[in-house]
């Protein structure tokens, strides 16, 4: 069955594309930028610490269920109880999931057009064609429909290929040039003005915040988050990995991997926007916080490559140009959750799938940017605050407990014959079954509050 709907062919290319669903604009932007809100450093270890008891147990219970499985996530949770309630309701859930996916793309596609946007006009200036390198940073419906269609052409266009020759294929390309590209970028801002007081800032711990319930908050945010959790995304990619890989292994690649991208674009963002402070550039708002993130993404950076010349222009054309990576890595991803659903309960053929469910969410897509101002904020909110974390608990119930331990060992022990006498064995099903559902929990409470 795992080799008819595809399966990743080799570990290194499981990885990259997993750990470039984690990856995308929240960790390159986001948590940078949340860091530098919350004390710098304060924020750093107290982040590190959730992701590794909060994020590689939720991670695992999806990777698990998936290769468990080898289903898309209606059917996979659906399968994992027997009492039948309990299978209706891991339907109900695994639907959710595909539904949020498909919600979150939906917004994901617009921000990441203007991401497209962005690194075309530096160069379209550069030659001389101001008016069309205007218009792609202009907010207009026409430009933000158009390069959200040309993102999701790009999305759909890599879930065509299937598994091996699409989703690895292409993981295997983007990922090594997102952290070049990042690696690059970042030493050379720290050559810049101004870089060493964004990166003491970033390295060197306030700890009058450190065990401030905002930090924490945030830091557990970030963390579930980071790693693309509650969606299904983890699992539909669990589900297409070999029974011959060591899934709390890999598992832990994928997290450190994610976590290790996400603190290294804190030594480009942080450095980054004292560069552009050293030179004029306004960071902070009248309070004396920092702008909000979307402000500083879209007018800061800009501003600052502004005042670099030639310079400028190459240094935004690379940084754009990573954000598209980070975000297309991340929405092919999310594509596949709805996809593998109708291919699999559908029996579509993955052609047909891929331009139903892609155009599906192309089209609420137009309707967001047709009614921007009422719509975009209502649905981010709605799938990333409210369903997102539910899903999250939810997905820890049914590992934890509804799937049979016994099951769940024989699942483990495919690759570990000794697999109950290992410290995960001990360890994570409690962490799992206690632990994170009263964490995301507190998440999905602090949302209502």
């Amino acid at each position: 069955m795992a080799t008819a709907r595809g399966e990743f062919r080799s570990r290194l290319g499981f990885l990259f594309a997993a750990a470039g669903s984690a990856v995308g604009l929240g960790n390159i932007w986001g948590f940078p930028t949340q860091a530098a809100s919350n004390g710098g450093a304060a924020f750093l270890i107290t982040y590190l610490a959730l992701a590794f008891v909060l994020a590689y147990p939720a991670l695992m219970a999806e990777l698990l269920i998936g290769r468990h499985t080898h289903q898309n996530m209606v059917t996979a949770l659906s399968s994992l109880p027997k009492h039948r309630f309990w299978q209706r309701l891991g339907a109900l859930t695994g639907i959710g999931g595909l539904i949020t996916a498909s919600l979150i793309l939906s917004f994901y596609g617009i921000v990441s057009g203007w991401m497209l946007g962005f690194a075309a006009s530096y160069p379209l200036d550069a030659i001389g064609l101001s008016s069309q390198s205007d218009w792609l940073i202009g907010f207009g419906n026409s430009r933000n429909l158009l390069l959200m269609l040309l993102f999701m052409a790009m999305t759909m266009g890599v879930v065509l290929g299937g598994v091996e020759d699409g989703i690895e294929r292409w993981s295997r390309r983007l990922m090594p040039l997102l952290i070049v590209t990042l690696i690059g970028l970042a030493l050379y801002v720290l050559t810049l003005d101004g870089a060493l007081t964004g990166l003491k800032i970033y390295l060197l711990p306030d700890f009058n915040k450190i065990l401030s319930g905002e930090l924490l908050l945030d830091a557990l945010g970030s963390a579930f988050f980071s790693l693309s959790l509650g969606v299904g995304t983890m699992l539909i990619y669990g589900s297409y990995l070999s029974d011959e890989e060591h899934v709390p292994t890999i598992g832990a690649q994928v997290a450190l991997l994610d976590v290790g991208i996400a603190v290294l674009a804190g030594f480009l963002i942080l450095p980054a926007m004292y560069v552009a402070e050293a030179r004029g550039v306004t960071i902070f708002n009248e309070a004396g916080g920092l702008l909000s993130e979307d402000t500083l993404i879209f007018s800061v950076l800009p501003a600052l490559f502004e005042t670099m010349d030639s310079a400028g222009a190459l240094l935004a054309t690379a940084f754009f140009l990573l954000m598209s990576i980070a975000a297309l890595t991340s929405s092919i991803s999310m594509l596949e959750v709805p996809v593998a659903y109708l291919i699999e309960r559908h029996r579509l053929t993955r052609v047909a799938a891929t331009f139903l469910a892609g155009g599906a969410i192309a089209t609420f897509s137009s309707l967001i940017v047709l009614n921007f101002e009422t719509l975009f904020g209502t649905v981010i909110t709605i799938s990333t605050r409210y369903s997102q974390p539910l899903l999250g608990v939810l997905l820890c119930i049914y590992a934890g407990w509804l799937w049979q331990r016994n099951a769940l060992l024989a699942e483990l022990k495919k690759t570990d014959a000794l697999a109950e006498h290992r410290l995960f064995w001990r360890v994570w099903p409690l962490y799992v079954k206690w632990l994170c559902p009263l964490i995301i929990g507190v998440i999905l409470t602090q949302s209502f509050l």
